[in-house]
């Protein structure tokens, strides 16, 4: 910490769903500096309410919140952000319930933010290539597809794993992002990213090592590849009005949409010309083809442009310093008030 500031007010959300059994040592594992512990039930059809109740009554930090309907962890984590802002919590680190995560590296997590280095911190379960190579192969063709889409709806180039939930945030951060809109179930990690994309806010990961000890994943794999694409699509598409159109115009506006149009001429160009000689008989000449694949080959160089300036621009400083800096400007009116 920087200074002689004052230590940070580190509050810790965890989402809860059906983890009477294992909250407990969650909450066990949480260091003892930690200012406050906001337990979200989610509707939960087990024991859940109790043992947060029975723990709340023992440790002063723990503050027990209980959703009326069942919304998804998202919407569970944004309950707890928000009432952790309310409070006067300054850095905010969601934690699951379900034993996953070890709670006692929340203050690693929490470095980066109070170091003034990152406004957001997340969880990469992908550094350590021994474990890497032992899971499932189909589960690390999934997580480099997802991660492929994260990163072209995010523009976070130099993330990876983006469903982990792991995470940090800074307060000032969290307030400037709709909580109404953030996705309220399995794709909110990511829909977040998006979120915090179009604030430009500087996001980094630290390794983390995950727990698996035959709990049932509430999370449905088939649903994820239908229903995530969509969604990924959706927020690139949002991303390029915000942060090339509305924000900001720069190379990047101009070469995308010129790619595509290019590309997109060029195939029906082509498509056009190949039945019509299919239809005749006759085959297309040189100059033919050549007027169908030059549009095709300078629209896919455009796209490459795009996605290279793209790469280059993931933000690189934390937001948040300048946010808790604003310069107030004094004019000679406000001086008279003053006086």
């Amino acid at each position: 910490m920087k200074g002689s500031r004052a230590p940070y007010r580190i509050a810790v959300v965890i989402p809860c769903f059906n983890v009477g059994q294992t909250i407990a040592t969650v909450v066990e594992t949480i260091p003892g500096d930690i200012w406050r512990i906001y337990c979200v039930d989610d509707c939960s059809r087990d024991d859940t309410q109790s043992v947060i109740t029975h723990f709340s009554k023992t440790d002063s930090r723990i503050r027990g919140i209980w959703r009326e309907r069942n919304g998804g962890v998202g919407a569970a984590f944004m309950d707890g952000l928000t009432k952790a802002i309310g409070d006067g919590a300054e850095i905010i680190v969601k934690v699951d319930g379900d034993g996953q995560m070890n709670g006692a590296f929340v203050n690693e997590f929490a470095a980066p933010i109070v170091e003034g280095e990152a406004d957001y911190v997340k969880g990469n379960r992908f550094f350590d290539i021994e474990r890497v190579l032992a899971m499932p192969r189909i589960r690390l063709v999934g997580n480099a597809g997802l991660s492929f889409l994260s990163k072209l709806s995010t523009g976070y180039w130099n993330l990876f794993d983006p469903t982990n939930g792991y995470i940090a945030i800074h307060s000032d951060i969290a307030r400037l992002i709709p909580a109404h809109k953030v996705h309220q179930r399995y794709f909110f990690e990511s829909d977040l990213l998006f979120r915090l994309a179009i604030l430009r806010a500087k996001v980094v990961e630290l390794p983390l090592e995950t727990v698996y000890e035959g709990e049932a994943s509430h999370l449905n794999t088939w649903r994820c590849l239908i229903t995530f694409p969509f969604l990924h699509f959706r927020n690139f598409f949002k991303r390029l009005i915000y942060n090339y159109v509305v924000r900001n115009f720069s190379v990047g506006s101009i070469a995308l949409p010129t790619g595509l149009l290019l590309v997109l001429s060029g195939v029906i160009y082509g498509v056009i010309k190949w039945l019509d000689s299919f239809r005749t008989g006759d085959p297309a000449t040189a100059g033919t083809v050549m007027l169908s694949a030059l549009p095709v080959l300078v629209g896919i160089q455009f796209i490459l442009s795009f996605l290279a300036h793209d790469v280059a621009s993931v933000p690189d400083a934390p937001i948040h310093n300048r946010l808790n800096h604003k310069k107030t400007i004094v004019t000679p009116e406000r001086k008279a008030r003053n006086k």
